[in-house]
């Protein structure tokens, strides 16, 4: 489990990354983190990874420090976490090396179907070939929490579709999964449970079997919570000069 307690997050003076907040994520479970910008889904992820120091409260996995709990994480994120002077096949060695789950097998494939250039440093890989590459580290790191911020970056339709599957496809079961993304469309039929931040507070917390009961998607639930209105761009054809 993922106990967040009463975590506080604060930029600067003014700034809210999150507002004492609580939440409690069972072994297992995938839940997609949604939100408008600045919202706080980064920054909930990485205080639930340990890479910022917190104001207040506290993070704990199975009731102990997240610093205890590295080996059994994984990060994936849109800023990246490799060496950009490595090659690929080098960053995976040093995985393999330092990380005890690595799947060097597993990775190698990943890279070949992500067609990523082996023979190139990854400081000259574009934005979407390094997403790529920080997803295929970070699912074959053989880790039962799965922390992902915005892994659709840089990926076109297909792709994203593409991933989704192996992703799917490579997970043993007993994974937990935390997506932050703006792509309600992508996640809706993979995710047991949504969690909605606005302005650093959570929002609404809702199984996905709720919100489908009630005759809505995810979209829509998405656009009540923030008070996004589709027509609200013609107001600026009704603004006085």
């Amino acid at each position: 489990m993922i106990e967040v307690i009463g975590v506080k997050k604060y930029y600067g003076t003014t700034a809210t990354g999150l507002e004492n907040e609580s939440v409690a994520i069972s072994k297992g479970e995938i839940v997609g983190i949604l939100g408008e910008n600045g919202s706080g889904k980064t920054t909930l992820l990485k205080a639930i990874m340990g890479l910022c120091e917190l104001n207040e409260g506290k993070v704990l996995i199975e009731g102990k420090p997240v610093k205890k709990m590295y080996g059994k994480m994984a990060f994936i994120t849109c800023e990246g976490s490799f060496f950009p002077w490595m090659k690929p096949l080098e960053y995976g060695e040093f995985l393999s090396n330092t990380v005890p789950g690595f799947d060097m097998d597993k990775y190698t494939r990943f890279l070949k179907y992500f067609e990523l250039d082996m023979k190139q440093k990854i400081k000259n890989f574009s934005h979407g070939q390094k997403t790529k590459l920080e997803i295929a580290a970070g699912l074959c790191r053989g880790a039962e929490y799965i922390l992902m911020d915005e892994p659709f970056t840089g990926k076109d339709m297909f792709t994203r579709r593409d991933f989704l599957k192996l992703m799917i496809s490579s997970l043993k079961g007993n994974e937990t999964i935390l997506i932050a993304t703006h792509l309600a469309d992508e996640i809706e039929n993979f995710i047991d449970r949504v969690i909605i931040l606005r302005h650093g507070r959570i929002r609404a917390d809702l199984q996905m079997d709720e919100i489908r009961m009630s005759d809505r998607d995810l979209k829509s639930v998405l656009m009540e919570i923030t008070g996004y209105r589709e027509d609200n761009y013609k107001r600026i054809f009704t603004m006085r000069q």
